[in-house]
């Protein structure tokens, strides 16, 4: 009796494990087939929104299509890099299952509980077909697209410009860059001075995006003087009149506080006696400003997160295949989710520039948690998010990210966090203080205090 219940138990094991490796080799050839869809159909969608970023679009409607588009581009670049570690996965549960080695066992577990963190609350399969979905929607309807974007004039580019496209490029904002070209470019028939704010949060990209649009040819062209001014101090170019006199003029101006009512229209008046051809761009995070606008204005908000991903991933991986390194790829998404709740553009360059020099996944992740002990420290001091007190101008710690506060320079020193590869070239600096006169000679601090004078 006891042989016939073994013989039973064991065909019963034997079924259930055959049951299991063919359940996880059908799930991964069906992941494969789906990764395979989504490259052709993103190499389809990127191919259009590439070739539209490089025309002149002046149909509201197309710009519509082309924000859906890159939406749904972005959506599904980001479901590619999940389903790519999902296989990952599923090839170390295959080789468990063929070898059933101790060793393969402790590998697979030690990765899952490193990118486990990273991975929380993920569902990769929905992610998958949701991205599918969009991508094969948006595909249907595309034909009308490209030949109506066969109509729109080419946006010449210097070779220069050409080969520099990856450090050069300006990713996103494809239909806010088309929205502020068309301004520009548009005649107004009431022949008085036209003007649009662009409003949006500290760090989104303002300045880089109308920079971006003013090396433009033809926006060179129509207009000879571009001038950038500080809202501290515009009425200053009132002044220049004579100067400007007759001159079709670009005058973009940053604002950081509220502007009187009569300085406005004493500068105004000005722009308008100088050449009614001119233009005004105003630059500000204040939405009461919008009220100076002849037309709508273009609102600039944090990136979404799979474009701001995207976005990261380029950056951080420059000229390496991020396919190849599938690991980082998932430790990079966990910068990603900490750059989303910080919204800044700038934090994002200075951390990639770092990361690309050293491509290993120790290192990232010991950055990794540096930048979450930097928020955690803030709020747990300031009770507000880093980028909420950099936006209001108070203090911020960021000493968790030295890998040795107490190595720094004698005397004040400016630190350079990063300096934009895009114009308008703008180089972030910071003024540190000599803290160490006030220090008795010989003192000796703790490790801890060290960090905390740093910061």
């Amino acid at each position: 009796m006891e042989t016939v219940i073994a013989a039973v138990a064991g065909e019963l094991v034997s079924r259930f494990i055959s049951f299991t490796i063919n359940k996880y080799y059908s799930s991964y050839e069906c992941l494969e087939e789906k990764g395979e869809r989504l490259q052709r159909l993103l190499m389809r969608v990127h191919t259009v929104v590439e070739e539209a970023d490089a025309r002149y679009i002046t149909n509201s409607g197309m710009l519509m299509q082309l924000k859906i588009l890159s939406e749904a581009m972005y959506q599904g670049y980001h479901a590619l890099d999940a389903l790519r570690f999902q296989l990952l996965e599923e090839s170390y549960v295959n080789k468990v299952s063929e070898s059933f080695s101790a060793s393969s066992a402790t590998r697979l577990k030690r990765c899952r509980t490193i990118l486990a963190p990273v991975n929380k609350g993920k569902v990769p399969g929905l992610e998958v077909n949701g991205a599918l979905e969009n991508l094969e929607t948006v595909v249907c309807n595309i034909a009308e697209f490209v030949v109506l974007l066969g109509g729109c004039e080419h946006i010449s580019r210097r070779p220069y410009d050409a080969y520099l496209h990856i450090d050069n490029f300006m990713f996103g904002r494809h239909t806010e860059k088309q929205k502020l070209l068309n301004f520009l470019l548009q005649h107004d028939p009431d022949g008085s001075p036209a003007v649009l704010p662009i409003i949006g949060q500290l760090a989104v990209g303002k300045k880089t995006l109308v920079a971006h649009v003013c090396a433009d040819e033809r926006i060179r062209s129509q207009f000879p003087s571009i001038l950038h001014l500080n809202g501290d101090n515009f009425l200053s170019i009132v002044d220049q009149e004579k100067a400007m006199l007759g001159t079709a003029a670009l005058l973009v101006v940053e604002f950081v506080s509220d502007v009187d009512e009569m300085e406005w229209k004493e500068f105004y008046s000005f722009v308008t006696r100088t050449n009614r051809r001119s233009k005004v761009v105003i630059i500000s995070k204040l939405e009461r400003l919008a009220r100076f606008g002849s037309v709508r204005p273009i609102f600039l908000n944090t990136l979404p997160y799979v474009e701001l991903w995207y976005l990261f991933k380029v950056l951080a991986f420059g000229s390496a295949d991020p396919a190849e390194y599938p690991r980082l790829v998932q430790i990079a998404e966990g910068f990603a989710k900490e750059l989303h709740l910080g919204g800044s553009l700038v934090a994002a360059n200075a951390l990639a520039d770092v990361l690309r020099r050293n491509l290993n996944a120790q290192a990232w992740f010991c950055i990794l948690n540096r930048c979450k002990k930097v928020t955690q420290k803030n709020i747990f001091a300031y009770g507000q998010h880093p980028k909420l007190l950099f936006e209001q101008g108070h203090e911020v710690t960021l000493g968790e990210l030295l890998l040795d506060p107490s190595v720094r320079p004698k005397g004040e020193f400016n630190l350079l966090p990063w300096e934009s590869r895009l114009p308008p070239y703008t180089s972030f600096i910071h003024f540190v203080p000599n803290c160490t006169e006030d220090m008795p000679e010989g003192t000796r601090l703790s490790r801890r205090k060290r960090r905390e004078l740093a910061s």
